[in-house]
């Protein structure tokens, strides 16, 4: 997610192959033996795997806004490791507990909260955004895994978690356009040509193919 939505904002224009985990496709594979996404061939044919380093390409290629390098503070970047590395482990057993010998969900969930989203909320009661005023490379890529957090027990996100600037955050971006065209469902065994949405980024920058 975080992937597709820093292509629609640096303007990258981009065909998106829906991959079937349980069956990928060969030419998949070739090109990814690791067999996750997202997986992104650039036009000269190398190949990106990790969704950071997708971001990082899609904003070096085109980023007027300044959304890549608004987020390359020590702050920032403790945010996105943060997100990464504890926050992502607590919710990974948050959600599939059955993955994970002994993994208490709910011991877990308390601490994603503490690890990554208290901090979120401490900075966003001084800003709408994690980048300010205006958004940066950080909310983009904090935000999937923030929503994926939320889904896990919707009534007990809302109802029992006081952090209403986090909460306030999330909603936004859940109601937001780009977040729209990001999630448009794609059918499985077709390309599906994605432009940048006009309202939102400038003009195409160099065609790309995501897996």
């Amino acid at each position: 997610m975080r992937s597709r939505m820093a292509l629609l904002v640096a303007g990258i224009e981009f065909d998106a192959h829906e991959i079937v985990l349980r069956d990928k496709p060969a030419e998949m594979l070739a090109l990814s033996p690791k067999g996750t996404v997202p997986v992104l061939v650039l036009p000269g044919g190398e190949v990106l795997e990790q969704s950071l380093d997708i971001m990082r390409w899609a904003f070096s290629a085109h980023d007027p806004a300044g959304w890549w390098a608004r987020a390359q503070s020590p702050a920032h970047l403790e945010l996105l490791s943060l997100c990464d590395g504890a926050f992502k482990h607590h919710l990974d057993r948050t959600k599939y507990p059955e993955r994970f010998d002994g993994a208490d969900p709910a011991r877990h969930r308390a601490q994603a909260v503490d690890a990554l989203l208290q901090p979120l909320d401490a900075r966003l009661q001084q800003s709408a955004q994690l980048g300010g005023d205006r958004p940066c490379a950080t909310d983009l890529a904090i935000f999937p895994f923030v929503r994926q957090f939320a889904a896990v027990d919707p009534a007990w996100f809302e109802d029992r978690l006081p952090l209403s600037a986090l909460k306030a955050w999330l909603a936004g971006w859940l109601s937001h356009p780009l977040f729209t065209a990001a999630m448009a469902k794609l059918p499985s065994g077709q390309v599906t040509r994605f432009p940048a949405p006009p309202a939102l980024t400038p003009p195409p920058a160099s065609p790309a193919a995501i897996r």
